[in-house]
């Protein structure tokens, strides 16, 4: 098996949903470090699991220096953040997505 480990720094901001008060139903604004895992059985017809730039491209370009919740079609967690980075890339089987120091939300596949 090959694996390969994409990390991805976005500056963006978004707004929680949520059932109870909170200060994070405000706008508020992240300095967001994204992990993405890739593997892959065998290599593509390039030698790589999933190419680098591909990565930043479906990722950070579509949602950095953005209001997320004006990008993406549900309420951005950074637990909903991370399923959706792994069923974007189809090698993702898992993402860390760290909305701050000490926060760090985590998606992997069964």
């Amino acid at each position: 098996m090959y694996y390969i480990r994409k990390r991805l720094e976005i500056s963006a901001s978004h707004y929680l949903k949520l059932s109870y008060d909170s200060k994070c139903s405000e706008l508020h604004g992240h300095n967001w470090i994204i992990h993405v895992y890739c593997r892959a059985r065998e290599l593509n017809h390039d030698g790589m699991v999933c190419d680098f730039t591909t990565i930043k491209e479906l990722i950070q370009d579509k949602i950095d220096h953005t209001c997320i919740n004006n990008v993406l079609p549900f309420n951005p967690t950074a637990e909903n953040m991370a399923r959706w980075i792994v069923d974007t890339i189809p090698e993702c089987y898992r993402a860390d997505v760290q909305e701050s120091e000490g926060n760090l939300a985590w998606y992997e596949e069964d």
